[in-house]
């Protein structure tokens, strides 16, 4: 092999790996959309003091964790505790939204006999989302429910 060959394969597998960097995702982790929104539905509502609260994916997922956990105990605790925690111990139905609190087919609470904590209407939370090497994670405040 010549010298001239050595540098022809090496300038096309430099080319190779540029292109795979800059123009595919096979090595970046894919992105989970969500939409959050507060739902201003009396008949959903299981916390008196916030409107239910509804978070819609991209497309279908077989999620394998949820949580929510509030924003101003991440300031100070690396790993605080959620205040929802669901795991999927096998495969988990696949889903384009669900509420906070309600069960979610396939899915159990983290800790057994655990149920969601209430959400406060003054703290923002944080939603984070897996489903296999795809991940998502969005910030929101429920809305305080107005008196009957």
């Amino acid at each position: 092999m010549t010298k001239k060959n050595i540098v022809q394969i090496g300038v096309a597998v430099l080319a190779f790996v540029i292109y795979v960097h800059y123009f595919t995702d096979w090595f970046t982790t894919p992105r989970i959309a969500i939409i959050v929104q507060n739902r201003m539905t009396p008949a959903l509502r299981n916390n008196p003091a916030v409107y239910p609260v509804s978070f819609t994916l991209d497309g279908r997922y077989r999620l394998s964790a949820v949580s929510v956990i509030p924003v101003s105990a991440l300031a100070t605790n690396k790993h605080p505790l959620p205040l929802w925690h669901l795991v999927s111990k096998t495969n988990s139905a696949p889903v384009s939204g669900f509420f906070y609190g309600m069960p979610i087919r396939g899915m159990k609470p983290a800790v057994a006999n655990t149920r969601p904590q209430p959400l406060d209407p003054a703290e923002t939370y944080r939603l984070l989302i897996e489903a296999g090497r795809a991940r998502g994670r969005i910030d929101f405040r429920p809305r305080a429910a107005a008196a009957p």
